[in-house]
């Protein structure tokens, strides 16, 4: 069958008429090939896009982990865009929508990575596109060059937790202490396995150690720094892919929230938002993790020269902050899971909160949310793409909203880049 790709999906395939799904095409591409099930798994390109460019990794067509290394990457900057675009007029939004930020190759300072035994050893890599086989990934072009570094330790290691037929979830994160590794899937601890896991720690320099949720060793506090703050987030915390994307991110919020000198920061995790806001303004955290606030915590009490901070463990979706909760701060932040923040997002419409600054990793429930904003006289000044999920179809990004006729700090000046 000969098809022609029409757009993208919001997984990166191409999407012709039918629909028919076909992987790595194009818009404006013409393929052929075997449909089954309503997809194109093995396309044939007959007429390229003048924006298809030649894959940079030598795993693209076998690795799950990029979606969309065939394309320029003006082509992806455009589509992304686009998809919040899309997702806002879908609600009968629109906004200015400022140049998008994408971080550079080779700086994802976290993966989750999988690990099976086999005969010779093991093997570690991300799962294959649509498929339960591991590809292994020498030559990632994504991760930083000290989890590429990391990876021959991971297979070391794979042998010690894993059961023959069994998969280990290997979530390893760069810190400025080194490697903390966060392993799951795996067999129990007892005294000899204990003992194991903490010289294979010591003699491959590991930061941290955890297994199936348990700590194991410490060798040294594995810090991320957010604004002037060392905070050691609990194993397997939230932590945004790229340094860059997170400055880029930090920067937006800090640029939507201006001169307030009280913020709510709702779903705070860690302190990515709180802890650079403090810097300026007094500042309430609120996450439904209560390990999450203890490091955020933990990182002002150790920081000289912050404004007030304090921590409130709270499930949002289940209990939001109230709109009376609200009216005693200038601003508010949200940054809710792809699920977005339906019901936060009513009690903010609801509060006399004058600015808010929302961060979202999904512009279909972002788009939602600022709908109920809008219908309660929130204008929405700005939005900022930021792609630190490069090859992917993951989009990330932060806006502005305002009640209409109070824009304060709205416009947003030269500069505004990836450091």
């Amino acid at each position: 069958m000969t098809v022609t790709i029409r757009r993208l999906g919001h997984q990166g395939d191409g999407v012709a008429d039918g629909p028919v799904f076909v992987p790595q095409t194009l818009p404006g591409e013409t393929v052929e090939g075997e449909i089954s099930e309503g997809r194109i798994c093995a396309p044939r390109i007959l007429a390229p896009s003048p924006h298809r460019v030649r894959p940079v990794c030598r795993h693209f067509k076998t690795c799950g982990g990029c979606a969309v290394q065939h394309a320029s990457d003006d082509f992806v900057a455009r589509w992304k865009v686009d998809v919040v675009e899309t997702a806002l007029a879908a609600q009968g939004l629109s906004a200015p929508m400022l140049p998008i930020l994408t971080s550079p190759a080779g700086t994802r300072r976290r993966a989750v990575l999988a690990g099976r035994r086999t005969r010779k050893g093991a093997i570690v890599g991300f799962h294959g596109r649509a498929s339960n086989t591991l590809v292994e990934i020498p030559d990632c072009h994504l991760l930083h060059p000290d989890i590429m570094a990391g990876l021959p330790m991971l297979r070391g290691l794979v042998p010690l937790g894993a059961s023959r037929k069994g998969e280990l979830g290997l979530s390893l994160t760069r810190s400025e202490a080194g490697l903390d590794l966060s392993v799951t899937g795996a067999r129990p601890l007892d005294g000899a396995l204990w003992a194991e896991l903490g010289a294979f720690a010591q003699a491959h320099d590991l930061a941290r150690l955890t297994w199936n949720g348990e700590l194991v060793v410490e060798i040294r506090p594995p810090v991320q720094h957010f604004g002037p703050a060392a905070v050691v987030p609990p194993p397997g915390a939230f932590l945004q892919a790229t340094a860059a994307g997170e400055a880029a991110l930090s920067d937006a919020v800090a640029r939507a929230v201006g001169p307030a000198r009280s913020v709510a920061d709702l779903f705070a995790g860690c302190g990515t938002f709180a802890l650079p806001l403090a810097q300026v303004a007094d500042v309430h955290a609120v996450e439904g993790n209560a390990a999450m606030l203890r490091a955020l915590d933990s990182g002002w009490r150790h920081t000289p020269g912050l404004k007030r901070v304090t921590t409130e463990t709270r499930d949002l979706f289940r209990r939001p902050l109230l709109a009376e909760d609200l009216a005693r701060f200038e601003a508010v932040v949200f940054d809710p899971p792809r699920a977005g923040a339906a019901a936060q997002s009513r009690q903010i419409a609801a509060s006399g909160v004058a600015v808010v600054a929302a961060v979202s990793c999904n512009p279909v429930t972002f788009a939602r949310d600022a709908a109920t904003l809008a219908q309660a006289g929130f204008g929405l000044d700005w939005v900022q793409v930021v792609d630190q999920f490069r090859w992917s179809a993951h989009v990330e990004l932060a806006a502005r909203f305002s009640r209409i006729g109070d824009h304060r700090g709205a416009s947003m000046t030269a500069g505004f880049a990836l450091p």
